[in-house]
């Protein structure tokens, strides 16, 4: 939930990107964090298990200055996406305003996208949200690589109520600002 502070006039939202494991979150958030000028964003915070995978989550903030008087602030969080990490996953989407799906576009990870799309509208369900009534925005990553799913493939497969969705290679920076102006946009027109 959108959090408004009218004693000091600031605005805090919350973005979650979640998807499967090694779907490209962490590395949204890394190019986002490495392009942004430090002057407007906090430090990033990693907690990463052994294996240098996100175990909990990543997260760091951006000001965008003032919007109608208003100081307003996004936290960007990822989600772990290992089936085992699903307790941390819906501890990160708790009070969440926006979601990032990024979706692996391999072939081989058809099901597992399905499957995390799945997980995540119960795990939403559970805090009295479902997908009508929270801004998402579907990113299709990994589209470098050979044999992908096509794009009317993952639109069947995950986004079932016509979100914007867009095509990325988050190592390379394409499809990662465009997807978090989306949402940024989402996000700010459902405080109107």
């Amino acid at each position: 939930m959108v959090l408004v502070n009218y004693a000091t006039n600031k605005v805090n939202c919350k973005i979650v990107y979640c998807g499967t494991g090694e779907s490209g979150k962490t590395t949204n958030l890394t190019y986002i964090y490495d392009q942004v000028n430090s002057c407007i964003r906090s430090e990033m915070t990693s907690l990463e298990g052994m294996n240098e995978r996100t175990l909990f989550f990543d997260f760091f903030s951006i000001d965008l200055g003032k919007i109608k008087g208003f100081t307003t602030s996004f936290g960007l969080y990822t989600a772990p996406g290992q089936k085992e990490y699903n307790a941390a996953r819906k501890l990160v989407l708790n009070g969440v305003d926006g979601i990032v799906f990024v979706a692996d576009s391999r072939e081989g990870k058809r099901y597992e996208n399905i499957e995390s799309m799945k997980i995540l509208k119960e795990n939403l369900r559970e805090y009295g949200f479902s997908l009508e009534n929270i801004p998402l925005v579907l990113q299709y990553n990994k589209r470098d690589y050979n044999n992908i799913l096509s794009l009317d493939s993952l639109e069947k497969d995950l986004n079932e109520y016509g979100f914007p969705s867009f095509e990325a290679v988050a190592t390379k920076g394409t499809g990662v600002f465009a997807t978090l102006k989306a949402m940024s946009n989402l996000i700010l027109s459902s405080l109107q």
